[in-house]
């Protein structure tokens, strides 16, 4: 989607200026994935506009492979971000009968997907609407076909659709997933059970719906994975916080990337937790994905570099 961030803090009445990007869970993923040396294609549908055009440019410039089909009778989605006194980030969708939510399973190459290494998925794509959602679970079943593993990001959206409608659908794609990641509410939702019932105990629930591995995020106290039945935990790396947004993807495109690469489940949990923390100390959704030098860098604090 096309994004206008709010270029000073205050509520969006009060703002004189937005600055143009773009942004959207997929997207985000696709980009921390990338630039960690993952070759990545992005599936998606986007209006016949500009700002589709911008969508383009910008993830083709990340070395994305784009499959973008073009819509000339839906505009590209759009996102407001304001920055609030006090810290928080808010944002506003506007994308309702938008080109994404058009999306369908002819805009999904069957063979791109059998081909790959790996397909994810996010649980926003369904929320948009039946013809979206019919191009997940097509891609999934393409996949599964192939013996492609299938990644999903549960990515519960409340504006998008309520509990009583999501849990269902999201828990039928954890079914037939092999690897799941989802904040310790979102399992929750999933299960139909208590987030007081602890992370571990929402994994295991997880894992016993189907999943190989099932990878639960849980914010300022880091995240844990049970993998095989092997339970792995990484605490939060503490740093100073600029824009939260995008932190989620970040630690799911790292996670990705390093099981692409060959990488046990503690080295994929490590270097998702790190490139977590690291995107939120720049402004943007995206923009401060880590590459392999920054996370070599780590958190560190440094001054000027010459």
């Amino acid at each position: 989607m096309g994004l206008l961030t709010a270029t000073t803090v205050g509520h969006l009445q009060h703002v004189p200026h937005m600055a143009l990007g773009i942004g959207g869970a997929e997207s985000n993923v696709a980009v921390a994935a990338a630039r960690l040396g993952t070759p990545v294609s992005w599936i998606g549908r986007l209006g016949a506009d500009s700002v589709g055009d911008r969508v383009v440019r910008e993830l083709t410039a990340e070395g994305i492979d784009v499959r973008a089909a073009r819509d000339p009778g839906a505009p590209t989605g759009l996102m407001l971000k304001e920055r609030l006194p006090g810290g928080t980030v808010r944002v506003w969708y506007h994308r309702a009968h938008g080109a994404g939510s058009r999306l369908s399973p002819a805009d999904i190459d069957d063979a791109l997907v059998a081909g790959a290494r790996l397909l994810h998925v996010s649980g926003i794509t369904p929320a948009l609407g039946a013809s979206a959602a019919a191009a997940v679970s097509h891609a999934v079943d393409v996949a599964r076909s192939a013996g492609v593993t299938v990644s999903l990001d549960v990515n519960h959206r409340s504006a998008l659709w309520p509990p009583e409608r999501a849990a269902p659908v999201l828990r039928d794609l954890v079914t037939r997933a092999d690897l799941v990641f989802a904040g310790d509410d979102e399992a929750a939702l999933v299960l139909g059970r208590d987030r007081a019932d602890g992370p571990e105990a929402l994994a295991a629930a997880l894992t016993g719906l189907g999943p190989g591995t099932a990878v639960v995020k849980l914010g300022a106290d880091g995240a844990l994975a049970l993998a095989d039945g092997v339970l792995h935990r990484r605490a939060a790396v503490p740093v100073e916080v600029v824009d939260p947004v995008g932190a989620g993807d970040a630690f799911v495109g790292a996670w990705l990337a390093e099981l692409a690469a060959g990488a046990y489940p503690a080295r994929c949990l490590g270097t998702a937790v790190t490139a977590g923390a690291l995107v939120c100390t720049v402004p943007g959704d995206w923009e401060g994905m880590p590459d392999r030098a920054a996370l070599a860098h780590g958190t560190v604090p440094g001054g000027v570099r010459r």
